[in-house]
């Protein structure tokens, strides 16, 4: 990743902060999640008993990257993800298909390596009263809260939910589902994985910084986005050093 990447029109300060930003998260990178080329070593703590996944393999011993991509660790097992690739269903992926039916909300659709397998990838955030669902296929989906009950009819539910896309939607509700979309927009444009902490920690940086909504698809907001990410990434690692 770098500033020419994101084919925004940035300043001569604004291309030297971001470039220097970015070199900073290279630099942080944690062995974990560095990019290797087919052949590459991927280290591995031989003492433990080591999974080999996908675009990996065993090789005298050493744990080889067989494609170019992403080393992605889940416990003991090791694979590498490739980027930018046709996205594969796998047993258990959660996923997020069109919405035909409803209309306040926004659906995306970012690299499929930019969401990771989490344990919940359905978020009720209660202080925004919006719905985010982080889908495996790289389909996002950030929109107003819906209940819907469960051991009902699939028709009797299909025409609550219709009367209810009639209702009006708070103003302050579409102002959050515009900021999360926006922020899962700069977040996924810059390569960060997306996390539901960090969703809400961009759109929170926008609020905090008055930074209107159309903004936050301007080059400043990018640049500070990149500029806090590389920050919090450093502290993290001095604590982690720190504890040791």
């Amino acid at each position: 990743m770098s500033a020419r990447d994101l084919h925004l029109r940035l300043s001569q300060t604004q291309r030297v902060r971001l470039e220097a930003a970015l070199h900073e998260l290279q630099t942080l990178a944690p062995a974990a999640t560095a990019a290797v080329n087919v052949a590459d070593n991927i280290p591995v703590n031989h003492e433990d008993i080591i999974l080999i996944g996908h675009g990996t393999s065993d090789w005298d011993g050493e744990v080889v990257a067989t494609l170019c991509g992403v080393v992605e660790r889940v416990q003991k097992h090791v694979c590498v993800r490739t980027l930018r690739a046709r996205y594969k269903p796998e047993l258990g992926d959660i996923i997020v298909g069109r919405v035909t039916e409803l209309q306040r909300g926004q659906l995306l659709t970012v690299p499929a390596y930019l969401v990771k397998q989490w344990n919940q990838h359905f978020h009720h955030l209660k202080q925004y009263n919006v719905d985010l669902i982080l889908g495996s296929n790289g389909f996002i989906w950030v929109g107003e809260h819906v209940v819907v009950a469960e051991n009902t009819d699939v028709k009797e539910d299909q025409q609550k939910l219709t009367v209810e896309v009639e209702n009006f939607t708070p103003i302050e509700t579409r102002r959050h589902i515009c900021q999360l979309a926006n922020a899962v927009r700069v977040l996924s444009a810059l390569g960060f994985t997306l996390t539901v902490e960090l969703i809400i920690q961009t759109a929170e940086a926008s609020l905090s910084s008055t930074v209107e909504i159309n903004e936050m698809l301007g080059a400043e907001f990018y640049v500070q986005t990149a500029e806090r990410e590389a920050k919090r990434r450093a502290d993290s690692l001095r604590k982690m050093n720190g504890a040791r």
